[in-house]
């Protein structure tokens, strides 16, 4: 196989998967009705529409959810990795750690648990996620410190341990993580858009199933 073929084929690939393009053919808004995949939604039924999220590919998905929701969009925070923004006008970015999380981390969630905390029967939160979400979406419960969370992190990724091993883990170890999260934002309408690094995509290891 000459090496232009191989280039073509390994580009191809990456295009397959582009978060921004993957967006756009997954999600279709036709007059005031969203349509994602074979589910709709009737957003003349919402008087908010938040946007919230983490992970390394995250920017790139809130790119495309701007373009296609616009001034729909009441507000919104994503937190990505250091260097792994993009050009947003509604939605907020932090940067924070990955694969440990830090302190950055920490106020870009406490930003989505504020914002989502105050959504109601009316609002409709849409929530992305992509790899590297277990470390950029950290909140430590009550009893557990930032850098006990930092050392065990450290610990699970040196310990040869699986990704769905470490994710159990890192569970029990967030206010957000293992459904948490959708806890929070009860009692509005949740959508997860998700854009997975784990092999069989189980929704409850990918980012740790923060709305699982």
């Amino acid at each position: 196989m000459k090496t232009d073929e191989i280039l073509s084929i390994f580009k191809a690939g990456i295009d397959a998967v582009n978060p921004y393009r993957l967006i756009l053919q997954s999600l279709k808004i036709d007059g005031n009705i969203l349509n994602i995949g074979s589910v709709s939604y009737d957003l003349s039924r919402f008087n908010n529409i938040l946007v919230i999220g983490a992970g390394k590919a995250t920017a790139a998905m809130a790119q495309a959810v701007e373009n296609i929701l616009g001034d729909r969009i009441s507000e919104g925070c994503i937190v990505v990795k250091y260097g792994h923004t993009y050009l947003l006008k509604k939605i907020r970015q932090i940067e924070a750690g990955h694969p440990l999380p830090d302190e950055a981390g920490v106020r870009g969630t406490e930003e989505i648990i504020r914002l989502i905390k105050g959504a109601d029967e009316k609002s409709l939160v849409i929530c992305l996620l992509s790899g590297g979400a277990s470390s950029l979406m950290v909140s430590p419960p009550d009893g557990i410190t930032l850098k006990e969370k930092i050392e065990v992190t450290k610990l699970l990724l040196s310990s040869g341990a699986k990704i769905d091993e470490i994710n159990t883990i890192r569970k029990h170890l967030s206010k957000v993580k293992g459904g948490r999260l959708v806890e929070i934002a009860h009692p509005s309408t949740l959508i997860t858009l998700i854009l997975s690094d784990v092999i069989g995509d189980r929704l409850d290891v990918i980012a740790s199933g923060p709305t699982v």
